[in-house]
């Protein structure tokens, strides 16, 4: 699946390059989608969202604090639920190879000891946060909302509680 949905990439970013678009206005987005499609028949058959997906989707994991974190998740998951609603399965597939992405990258920094104890704490609590995404993503933000109630993360994290 990786594999389609990197060859799917590379066809929209070699489109993308072919077009030379400054700025991807939604009029962009669709002739780059008609573009894919004259290219590559049914192979090039992408919806708009997923094209401006790909255009952006590096920008979505951002976790620098705890609030951004939450962030890029609602944004993952406001796309999760928006691709499964007009059935595009290998946007929907990408947005949870993202978040993976996102836990791996917390769980790396988690554990490297170069990284001051707060921040590693903090990204233990991100990769936490991804992990209970991934596995169940309906209930997620209820439980979020519980979880920064609960006496251990105001313990750890109690700036947060400031911030917001």
């Amino acid at each position: 699946m990786t594999e389609i949905l990197e060859t799917k990439k590379a066809m929209i970013l070699r489109a993308a390059a072919a077009i030379g678009a400054e700025k991807w206005t939604p009029a962009e987005i669709d002739q780059l989608r008609r573009k894919l499609l004259a290219d590559h028949g049914a192979e090039g058959k992408t919806g708009s969202d997923y094209i401006a997906f790909e255009e952006e989707f590096e920008d979505l994991l951002h976790f620098k604090t705890l609030s951004d974190a939450e962030v890029s998740l609602m944004r993952l998951d406001e796309l999760l639920r928006r691709f499964k609603t007009h059935g595009e399965k290998a946007a929907a597939e990408r947005v949870l190879v993202v978040a993976r992405l996102g836990k791996r990258r917390a769980e790396m920094i988690s554990r490297n000891h170069k990284v001051e104890a707060h921040k590693r704490a903090e990204k233990e609590e991100i990769a936490n946060w991804f992990h209970v995404w991934l596995e169940n993503p309906e209930p997620f933000f209820d439980w979020l909302e519980v979880r920064k109630q609960a006496p251990d993360f105001l313990e750890k994290f109690p700036k947060v509680e400031e911030e917001e």
